[in-house]
Parts: structure tokens; sequence; C-alpha cells
């Protein structure tokens, strides 16, 4: 027998907001972005994509610090 095809459901109309952020590590870029992910993750809801805009890295007393500059989007709730 053939499979019936499912209904698509109608997408809940929804806002995201999208803020940028800068994560360090003394490791790597991969650190960076995930330490600046993790960080963000503490005081904004509903995360949905992150996106690396800029890599970089600081030269602090001759150590190197990896810099992940993000753009990263949430859910926009509003006075819920």
């Amino acid at each position: 027998m053939a499979k019936k095809a499912k209904k698509a459901r109608a997408a809940t109309p929804a806002v995201y907001r999208i803020t940028e952020i800068v994560g360090t590590s003394p490791t790597s870029w991969a650190d960076a972005a995930a330490n600046g992910i993790k960080a963000a993750s503490k005081s904004l809801r509903d995360l949905r994509v992150a996106e690396v805009d800029r890599l970089d890295v600081k030269i602090e007393s001759g150590k190197l610090v990896y810099r992940a500059k993000l753009k990263l989007s949430f859910k926009y709730h509003g006075d819920d």
C-alpha cells in the first residue's frame, strides 16, 4: 500500500532577533565560538543560529588569544 502524504503544517509566524558577540579562547577558534555561544545561552532564550562573522587572533603578553565574532539569532518573545 502507498503511504499517505503528511499534511504540511502552516508555520507559526515568529520574529527573530540578531545580536553580535565575540567569544575568546587560548586554544582555538572553535573553542572561542563555543565559549561565546555558551556564555550567550546563559542570558538569551531560544538561540537558533550562530553565524561566524570574523575570526582573528589577539596577541596579549606574547600569547595568542583566538577570537570569533558571531552573529546569533534567537526567537523574540516580546513581553511574555
